[in-house]
């Protein structure tokens, strides 16, 4: 494992070279579409489900990216006046970023199986300890009660989630860990993001699909009816029970009930404050194309059914999966609310809360995008900006830090976690270098 290093702010940080549009025209149609050499801060793009193009299976190819140390000059690329700096490096598969309410930044490394604490200190240096280790690829974490002084922090890890009693300060875990949720699915998508509810009455898990296209469910049941009422409309069955689907829980565990289905694999999990509304980043499924279908981020509807895996973007009608057709969920399935580029991968997700950034970005989401493996030109690999109005969002979203791709085959950095500081700044994390950076504003 690399040794933690703590970056220097002032080695590394850049503004931006790539300026946005003064008027920012909105890519539409085809346009919107892209690869990672069409990628620069401050463009604004935006899929509409009509730009969907039709399925090409037999286009559709494996071209993973080759992962290269970052070189000694690379720095990611944001907008006028943003400064991007890394605030830590040497953390081996760094994956979700979680802000304790006293400033401290949680980070799980999945491959190392440890959770740690970055606390920024003075002069662009942060301190780095461990809190937890010898867990099982954890990935999302949650601090509960919500509010200012929690009491535990929560883990998810692939087959339950546990939790650690917590102070406010806490650099080390008090004790061992407690098993709060013991028996989710385990096996094909292992990343499981949790969030409460704003009322702490709710723990929401993200657990993703089995397989690709629910080529594993095997026989539906013989009383369709009766499995939808007990694990709700578009509920897939068989090793699929319980996955594609966003699961709510008790926070003692207890009251297991399913939210909503059809959502193939939730990377990203976060609640809109002030609505308590549930959005996910979602990672669509593969082998139908360079730009089939969109993955999406979207507030998530109780009871709604996203389409996976007989329909996408609505109702295009995916005809892979085992157990035959579904006309009857034709009419049903929820149109997501951002359409993003086919294959992007998004994973973590966080809302602006105010306080440095451009006020007019006040309760924006950003969303870390970690690259695309199924796609003949790379795309993703970025993180991007989706704007809201009237606390909606508007189906746009925007480059907002790019930079970590060095040709057609390599890149140095793959953005997973987003959190932002008390200060107002955002920080992310990429898991292809270890690395978790620092975005500042000021206005030009």
């Amino acid at each position: 494992m690399k040794q933690a290093l703590v970056g220097i702010a002032s080695s590394i940080a850049v503004l931006a070279a790539a300026p946005a549009p003064a008027q920012q025209d909105v890519l539409t149609g085809r346009a919107a579409y892209g690869d990672w050499r069409a990628d620069a801060p401050g463009t604004m793009r935006h899929i509409r489900p009509a730009d969907v193009p039709a399925a090409d299976g037999a286009s559709a190819r494996a071209a993973a990216s080759r992962i290269a140390d970052r070189p000694a000059d690379a720095v990611p690329k944001s907008m006028p006046g943003f400064t991007v700096e890394m605030l830590a490096s040497g953390l081996d598969g760094v994956r979700v970023l979680r802000t304790a309410p006293n400033g401290d930044i949680f980070a799980a490394l999945s491959d190392d199986g440890r959770i740690v604490v970055i606390r920024p200190q003075a002069g662009g240096k942060a301190q780095v300890s461990t809190y937890a280790q010898k867990l099982d690829d954890p990935y999302g974490m949650a601090f509960y009660p919500p509010g200012p002084e929690p009491r535990w922090l929560y883990v998810a890890q692939p087959g339950s989630v546990v939790r650690y009693a917590y102070r406010n300060g806490d650099l080390k875990a008090a004790g061992t860990a407690e098993t709060v949720v013991a028996r989710l699915p385990t096996g094909g998508h292992w990343t499981r993001d949790i969030a409460f509810s704003g009322d702490g009455r709710t723990l929401y898990v993200a657990v993703g699909s089995n397989g690709n296209v629910g080529q594993n469910m095997g026989q539906r049941p013989a009383d369709l009816a009766a499995h939808e009422k007990t694990h709700g409309v578009g509920a897939a069955w068989g090793p699929e029970e319980g996955r594609a689907s966003v699961l709510a829980f008790d926070p003692d565990g207890k009251n297991r009930r399913s939210y909503a289905n059809g959502i193939r694999n939730c990377s990203g999990l976060a609640l809109q404050p002030g609505t308590d509304a549930v959005y996910c980043a979602t990672n669509e499924r593969d082998m139908l194309g360079d730009d089939v279908p969109p993955d999406y981020v979207t507030r998530v509807q109780q009871g709604g059914f996203y389409g996976w895996p007989w329909y996408y973007i609505g109702q295009n009608e995916d005809t892979r999966p085992a157990g035959g057709k579904r006309p009857d969920l034709a009419g049903k399935v929820v149109v997501p609310d951002v359409l993003v580029q086919s294959h992007s991968a998004p994973l973590g997700i966080a809302f602006n809360p105010g306080g440095q950034f451009p006020d007019e970005w006040k309760g924006d989401a950003f969303v870390a995008l970690h690259g695309s493996w199924n796609r003949a030109t790379r795309t993703g690999y970025k993180v991007v900006r989706l704007p809201f109005k009237d606390g909606k969002p508007t189906g746009q979203y925007q480059d907002f830090v790019t930079g970590f791709g060095l040709n057609d085959g390599e890149v140095w950095g793959r953005p997973v976690g987003v959190t932002f500081a008390r200060d107002g700044s955002m920080l992310f994390s990429e898991d292809a270098n270890g690395t978790v950076y620092r975005v500042t504003y000021k206005r030009p």
